[in-house]
């Protein structure tokens, strides 16, 4: 309460940079234990879809592990604050560093505990995005799609990192935008790209595997991600009249044209419209199924919030507007409640895929009515 307005501000948007991305990924693992819960309740066979172990996580571990999270990084937090307020500025920057520590810890343990096998699936997974040198899988471009709606997360997570490496936490060096982990660092657009040039990268090696030329067009999608943020970064690196002269009216038409695309993308291919709320026709009779189940509005609903959300990508992936933290941080939210309402419809077209599949090649092994009458002739009455 001693700082000055400006001061305090920038503190908060420190401790604000080390424990939003924890909340985030926090948000979104609550959300993927929703996704769960419905595949489990509907006719979508997810386990067979990610190609699981009987060892995986239900739904409600899934949401134990949210729930840890979701204690321990308020926690934290509030250590942090307490400490830095009492002049234990030491006692507080160590705060940040042991709850990175401890998480890392517990993610890279070889040891039979904290769910090992679905630890081990998940690591192997993100290996084979950022080396796809095998042929491409559903859950390896399921995740990596996921992981573009977190790039903001793992922007601000290196920025972090950073830091504390450097010793940065608790001191003034959060001042200078020009330091080696200040604001206007290059490292922030190479990392926020990197999610997307991992789905490129994806999209080149499924036409080598295939031929389909569908993934050279999805591989476009994702190249139009570069100049947005790119773009944005050149803020801090050229001169104000060249920014609102010329680079300006380029980010903003390449933020339309990715925006665009990428909601096209999104009903078109990801997408079955004609099967849109079936997700929603649960087993048992429930109140989700009268809810949901054939509504229009439902339908009006995905499609223009997707739209809403997808326009305002464009922002949060934008370096040069990261000083509003709090308007970026409800727009990644809204992002990952984009990304949970996509989950549901990409897994059930790819179930429904494996279904239609599945019946075409049973009914090609099944004898035909002709070879069945022409067996039934050569019997003797």
């Amino acid at each position: 309460m001693r700082m000055s307005a400006d001061l305090r501000d920038l503190f908060l948007y420190e401790v604000f940079l080390y424990y939003n991305p924890l909340f985030l990924v926090a948000l979104m693992i609550w959300l993927w234990g929703v996704n769960l819960w419905v595949f489990a309740q509907s006719s979508v066979n997810y386990v067979k879809v990610f190609d699981l172990a009987q060892t995986h996580l239900s739904h409600r571990e899934i949401w134990r592990c949210a729930t840890w999270l979701t204690l321990i990084v308020p926690t934290s937090m509030t250590a942090y604050l307490y400490l830095y307020s009492h002049g234990e500025v030491s006692l507080a920057a160590s705060q940040p560093v042991l709850l990175y520590a401890i998480l890392l810890i517990i993610l890279l343990s070889p040891f039979d505990m904290f769910y090992l096998s679905s630890r081990f699936y998940f690591l192997r997974t993100m290996l084979r995005i950022i080396l796809p040198l095998q042929a491409i899988t559903f859950p390896d471009f399921f995740l990596a799609d996921i992981f573009t709606s977190m790039s903001k997360v793992f922007s601000d997570l290196e920025r972090s990192v950073c830091r504390m490496v450097n010793r940065q936490v608790a001191t003034i060096a959060w001042f200078e935008a020009d330091s080696i982990c200040g604001s206007h660092s290059i490292a922030i657009p190479l990392v926020l790209v990197l999610p997307y040039l991992c789905r490129f990268f994806q999209c080149l090696r499924q036409y080598k595997d295939t031929k389909e030329k569908s993934c050279l067009l999805n591989a476009l999608k994702y190249s139009t991600a570069f100049p947005v943020i790119f773009l944005s970064a050149l803020k801090y690196h050229v001169f104000p009249d060249q920014w609102v002269s010329f680079y300006r009216p380029l980010w903003l038409i390449s933020g339309v044209i990715n925006s665009l695309y990428s909601f096209y993308w999104d009903i078109k291919r990801d997408w079955d419209l004609s099967i849109l709320t079936r997700i929603f026709m649960f087993k048992s009779p429930s109140t989700w199924t009268s809810l949901l189940y054939g509504r229009n509005w439902v339908y009006y609903w995905v499609l223009g919030s997707n739209l809403i959300l997808r326009c305002t990508w464009t922002y949060k992936l934008s370096a040069h507007l990261r000083h509003n933290y709090l308007t970026v941080f409800a727009i990644t939210a809204l992002e990952m409640l984009r990304r949970f309402q996509w989950v549901f419809f990409r897994v059930e077209n790819e179930w429904n895929k494996m279904t239609t599949k599945q019946n075409f090649e049973m009914s090609s092994d099944m004898p035909s009515e002709s070879d069945r009458l022409l067996e039934s002739s050569s019997h003797t009455v």
